[in-house]
């Protein structure tokens, strides 16, 4: 049973998710060949402030 752990930046609308998670699954199972009943997506939503790339963090990239 494959497990997709996600994390992306907080904000996304249940529209953007829904279709994350169809087209991750299809994927998965295309590449894996196992039934979709099988995958498990875990979707992370984090906050800019929580989140730094280069020593810097999101919420300030910005400023």
């Amino acid at each position: 049973m494959p497990t997709l752990h996600v994390e992306l930046f907080a904000g996304r609308s249940k529209e953007q998710k829904r279709e994350l998670v169809a087209g991750l699954t299809r994927e998965t199972c295309r590449v894996l060949g196992c039934d979709p009943g099988a995958v498990d997506i875990i979707l992370i939503d984090v906050e800019r402030d929580q989140w730094a790339t280069g020593g810097k963090l999101w919420s300030e990239k910005d400023a």
